[in-house]
């Protein structure tokens, strides 16, 4: 053993002697990847920018606590889609239902760690890129560029002014970090950043008919709808009795900036247009069908100008249509009807000959129903993008019938009335062996079954094992499509007293829907409200569109006497009267739907987000928002 342990010291003596333990030492790691390495190698690179996309905010409402959280990830924060005017909530919970009023936190969001992150990437590829092509720096640097503007987009419309960052602001632990605290820029300072980034990088960016990643279109898409806000809030907040600043211009942007704001709005749509880059999609003959694809379809879709995608292949899944599918068609008896359109949205639907979306549940003078052959027959010549968009009575998914009806209409001769039989039982029989509530409710109190009456076919997958927990759904989420564009153009031409162009463009839009060409010949902002309504539902504009017009406050008061501020829900009954006409045939009530509880409030501290106590602590150059 001495005798071994002697000649293992000579060995290692004569190693190191011979200066291989130097080379030995200053081997590259196996399980690190090295700065150069990253920033030397394209694929790389991709794999780095595809984090940043997927970490790039999504929907109406992020996280209402704390700022240095991250936004919620595609299809986990799409349940507030029924906490406004779409929809409701009919799976298990109420409290979507009975939202007392909006916080002020809502719709915060403060994430400089990835506006960090992104300038850190942009240095290093300065610093580190040296095996790049001046082209591929160029791109790659371009897009994160575009990451970083569409990131101050969310900020600015969720917070006002913010500081604009563009570089690393890294401790010296002096003892006094005062250095790098900045103050909020002005609200148009920040809108100003984003299209001047935007106009910088677009003709960089490659990636020449992707909508996946971002190309000139993209970043234009992108412009068209940054602009078109910050014209709104310049226009729309000075006609507020009070409008809503702050002194230094953190919150706020000048009335006189309205018509400039416009004008790129209008330009960057119709570089899109005009491109033939992006068509709208118009390739099924089933009008209703092929909205429903618009939106959905992901080959040959030349509609689609930025979507994050998913892929079943790649375990890159979400549960959004095992939770909303309607209930008779769900492939596991566990969760279904989360998220169940509202009355109040179908009606805002027109009818194809241009009169108003109501339904006509009773005569002209309101003494009797209107009686319908079939479920269907209410919503019978509506504009198609409500059959795109949601699930009706009388309709099917996946080519099975969605069976919607509350109960049955039995006629009293005692009280010369009709009295509502109804069952907790889905699917059950009524004695005279036709159908008594269908297998998909609506229920007025049972959970993960429609309460409003309706369900969401806009985003729901219809593949086969799509609404499985054990498959889940692939289904892309579109963040910019051509049908947007369009109704952007509209609406700038429109302010900018083009009218012409205006009605040119929102007429593009409804044609689509099966209203004839030209069909409307007058036009005003309140027509063009409606119809990001109808076109944009559960795209994550609603909320955005109200906030910008400044009318939210009035649409969302709080009373509830005011019906736009109250979910209402839609139930149909088949008539059992034998022996009179209508006999067999179908009725619908309208009501405050049975599960909702509170009407919407909203405030006007809510048009911008507090800040968090710990941002102003940590940086008291950091003005507060109004009315927080």
């Amino acid at each position: 053993m001495k005798t071994l342990s002697k000649y293992t010291s000579f060995v290692l003596l004569l190693f190191f002697l011979s200066g291989c333990a130097e080379n030995w030492l200053d081997r590259e790691p196996q399980n690190l990847i090295l700065e150069d390495q990253i920033w030397n190698d394209p694929k790389l690179i991709t794999g780095l920018l595809a984090n940043y996309y997927d970490r790039l905010p999504h929907h109406t409402d992020l996280n209402h606590g704390s700022t240095t959280d991250q936004a919620i990830p595609i299809k986990e924060g799409w349940q507030d889609f029924a906490a406004y005017d779409e929809a409701m909530w009919s799976n298990n919970d109420d409290a979507r239902n009975n939202i007392i009023s909006y916080g002020f936190n809502r719709w915060r969001y403060w994430d400089y760690g990835l506006v960090r992150d992104i300038n850190l990437a942009l240095e290093n590829i300065e610093k580190f890129s040296t095996k790049l092509s001046a082209t591929q720096k160029t791109q790659f640097s371009a897009e994160l560029r575009f990451l970083r503007a569409f990131v101050y987009f969310d900020l600015v419309k969720r917070m006002g002014g913010v500081p604009i960052v563009t570089k690393q602001l890294i401790y010296d632990y002096n003892g006094d970090p005062s250095y790098l605290q900045q103050p909020r820029n002005k609200e148009e300072e920040v809108y100003d950043f984003i299209a001047s980034e935007l106009d910088a990088v677009k003709e960089q960016l490659g990636n020449t008919g992707s909508n996946t990643r971002a190309n000139k279109f993209t970043a234009m898409a992108l412009k068209s709808r940054a602009m078109l806000y910050a014209a709104s809030i310049a226009k729309y907040n000075n006609k507020m009795a009070s409008p809503i600043s702050t002194p230094g211009g953190e919150v706020g942007i000048p009335a006189s900036k309205a018509n400039d704001y416009y004008t790129k709005s209008l330009a960057a749509s119709e570089e899109i247009i005009a491109s033939g880059n992006y068509q709208l999609y118009k390739t099924n003959p089933n009008l209703g069908e092929n909205f429903y694809e618009a939106v959905t379809k992901k080959s040959a879709n030349q509609e689609i100008i930025l979507a994050q995608d998913f892929l079943t292949s790649k375990d890159k899944r979400h549960g959004f249509t095992y939770d909303n599918i309607a209930r008779n068609v769900r492939e596991d008896n566990l969760s279904s009807s989360s998220i169940t359109p509202s009355l109040n949205l179908v009606e805002d639907y027109e009818y194809l000959d241009g009169t108003s979306g109501e339904l006509r549940t009773r005569n002209a003078g309101g003494s009797d129903y209107v009686y319908y052959d079939n479920l269907q027959d209410i919503f019978a010549n509506k504009d198609a993008r409500l059959y795109g968009t949601v699930i009706y009575p009388g309709t099917s998914f996946r080519g099975t019938p969605v069976q919607i009806q509350a109960g049955v209409k039995l006629w009293n001769a005692s009280t010369n009335s009709f009295q509502n039989v109804e069952s907790n039982t889905l699917g059950s029989t009524y004695e005279d062996g036709g159908l008594l509530t269908g297998s998909s409710g609506p229920q007025r109190s049972q959970t993960e079954v429609t309460n409003s009456g309706f369900y969401l076919r806009k985003y729901v997958d219809q593949t086969a094992m799509s609404s499985t927990r054990g498959i889940r759904s692939d289904m892309w989420w579109v963040r910019f499509r051509l049908g947007e564009i369009y109704l952007n153009a509209s609406e700038a031409a429109l302010e900018l007293g083009k009218t012409a162009d205006a009605l040119k463009y929102v007429n593009v839009v409804r044609e689509r829907a099966g209203f004839g060409a030209n069909s409307l010949k007058t036009l005003s902002i309140e027509k063009l409200q409606n119809e990001r309504r109808v076109e944009l539902a559960f795209e994550d504009h609603r909320v955005w569109d109200l906030k910008r017009w400044r009318i939210a406050h009035e649409v969302w008061n709080g009373n509830a006497s005011n019906p736009d501020a109250v979910i209402y829900a839609l139930y149909p009954y088949r008539v059992v009267r034998p022996g009179h006409p209508t006999h067999g045939k179908y009725v619908f009530d309208k009501l405050v739907a049975p599960r909702f509880r509170a009407p919407r409030f909203f405030q006007m501290g809510n048009y911008y987000s507090s800040i968090e106590q710990l941002v102003i602590d940590n940086n008291p150059k950091i003005v507060r928002n109004p009315f927080h």
